[in-house]
């Protein structure tokens, strides 16, 4: 089912200015600045350097409790200093170009960013959580053959701006930022968790993901505990410990196979970094504990990576690890070349590496009405949507 596109109404700036400047849209983002370069950056534009790190704290908390868009309601600020931030800056958010609303609660949401671009990010309504599945990269690198993301290229990473840019736009559409006045930190939170499981390999842009990353774990800001991000890499090696002590989320791996042969075919990474490689940087994690277990991602494809034999490697490969298995049913997409385990399989595969000690939850599949399940997430929305433009306009 197919909603109305929902446009996001950008931050007026007024004309206040004689000397020639920028236009709006070219203006920089205050969203995904660090605190570090929004302070030199207010600096720059004339605030003293004694009153810069409060002028800091006080736009934070505009734009990250209260989600504001326009300059004009940071009311504690002065007209002067609101004035000056509308001339030299902007409140950028991406664009949603079509949301996309599952039988099952599941929101899709079709982004346009800088450039025309456009990713994908989803959320995923449960009892006890909501979490967002954020996209890294615009398309991907990695090919992996289960992934309909897989098929297509990479066409440039994404900018702390635009990953961040993802959860403030959802929040906006979930209705979450606090009523003018209210207190930012009461009531449940309707998104509570977050993915890097979208489009893109994270580790791939990691600068940008860190920078986002900090910005949502900030307490002053978003505040989600690092407990509830999660960090997905098809195995990125050498870059796996480095996200440890610098982004210091939880850590899964899309793992899918328990030999080279299978792997390599699977998630083609491996040929560079193989199985075992990636088994001694997943046992060096810094944030490794049981209470901080790594996560492996396997899906179930139908006599490629489903037989005892497999599950008892798996557990095998992880013994003794601080760990447990997702296992995810495959999602069917037109021209894939697998299929989906049975159920019977899927639950044996389950009891094998349950007896062994680790917990092995199946992933109910959400939002395949809408192409928004796990490995789905692609360009086919847009052109579905170019297809009828009748009904989005």
């Amino acid at each position: 089912m197919t909603e109305p596109h929902a446009r996001q109404s950008s931050a007026l700036v007024p004309d206040m200015l004689a000397l020639p400047r920028k236009t709006p849209d070219a203006l920089p983002s205050l969203i995904g600045m660090t605190r570090a370069r929004l302070r030199d950056a207010l600096i720059e534009t004339g605030v003293p350097e004694k009153q810069a790190k409060m002028r800091v704290g006080q736009i934070w908390a505009w734009l990250y409790q209260r989600g504001v868009q326009d300059f004009g309601t940071m009311s504690n600020l002065s007209k002067d200093l609101r004035a000056t931030l509308a001339a030299h800056f902007r409140i950028g958010r991406p664009e949603i170009i079509e949301r996309q609303l599952s039988k099952d609660g599941t929101r899709k949401y079709l982004l346009q960013i800088e450039g025309g671009h456009e990713v994908e990010a989803v959320y995923i309504p449960e009892e006890d959580r909501g979490t967002l599945c954020i996209s890294s990269q615009v398309g991907c690198t990695l090919t992996c053959s289960f992934c309909h993301t897989g098929t297509q290229t990479l066409v440039r990473n994404l900018t702390a701006s635009e990953i961040i840019g993802q959860i403030m736009v959802c929040r906006d559409d979930l209705g979450e930022w606090p009523e003018e006045g209210g207190n930012p930190g009461t009531g449940k939170r309707l998104l509570s968790n977050i993915v890097l499981m979208g489009m893109g390999e994270p580790l791939y842009n990691f600068d940008a993901v860190r920078d986002a990353m900090k910005i949502a774990m900030d307490g002053e800001g978003i505040s989600l505990s690092r407990r509830r991000i999660t960090l997905s890499t098809s195995g990125v090696v050498p870059l796996i410990a480095r996200a440890g002590e610098e982004i210091g989320t939880m850590l899964a791996i899309s793992l899918h196979g328990t030999t080279d042969e299978i792997r390599d075919k699977l998630v083609p990474i491996n040929k560079k970094w193989n199985v075992e490689t990636l088994m001694q940087a997943c046992r060096a994690y810094p944030k490794l504990s049981n209470a901080e277990r790594i996560t492996f991602e396997y899906v179930m494809l139908d006599g490629v990576n489903d037989s005892d034999a497999d599950a008892k490697r798996l557990v095998k490969l992880i013994e003794g690890m601080p760990a447990k298995i997702n296992l995810i049913p495959f999602n069917p997409w037109p021209g894939a070349p697998y299929q989906r385990s049975s159920w019977e399989r899927i639950e044996a595969f389950a009891e094998i590496v349950n007896r062994a000690g680790y917990a092995s939850p199946v992933r109910t599949p959400r939002g395949q009405d809408i192409m928004a399940a796990c490995g789905q997430l692609k360009s086919a929305t847009e052109r579905a949507r170019k297809a009828r433009p009748s009904e989005i306009n």
